[in-house]
């Protein structure tokens, strides 16, 4: 489990245009890497928007979601929603696993493998400095700028 003060694990993983995003690429400015579930469902575009809205408030700072959708699916998913940050696809979930955040979850009964919606915020050095679990998309934006600006 990443806590407060642990490094963030290393990756290698394609953006929504195909470039490469790896924690060195991360460092030398402060980083917020959001896990989601899914391109383009209710609660997950909340969250993006959110992010994208709240990106001017927080200059400086590299906003990264990941999820295990495709490349092809988060170009799709910036483009519909004009988001304007990074968008990885680890769709093979190792950096979910190694995040702490690939759980097994439960809908209507079923049980399933999925992400845990989890929110790290890592320093210029990628350490963590605040993790944010089980993640309620409405409003999440908010308690990471108050987080990185300490309101």
């Amino acid at each position: 489990m990443i806590d407060v003060g642990s490094p963030f694990p290393e990756f290698s993983l394609s953006d929504q245009t195909g470039s490469t995003v790896s924690l060195d690429t991360l460092k030398g400015s402060k980083s917020v890497v959001y896990f989601y579930p899914k391109d383009d469902t209710s609660g997950c575009t909340v969250e993006a928007c959110e992010f994208r809205d709240a990106l001017p408030s927080i200059s400086g700072v590299r906003v990264v979601g990941v999820s295990p959708d495709s490349a092809k699916s988060h170009a799709k998913f910036v483009d519909k929603y004009s988001l304007t940050f990074t968008l990885v696809a680890d769709t093979e979930h190792a950096l979910c696993e190694a995040a702490g955040v690939w759980a097994e979850k439960s809908m209507y009964g079923r049980k399933y493998m999925g992400v845990e919606r989890t929110t790290f915020v890592l320093d210029e050095n990628g350490i963590v400095t605040h993790v944010f679990r089980k993640v309620k998309p409405q409003g999440h934006a908010d308690e990471v700028i108050a987080a990185l600006t300490g309101r």
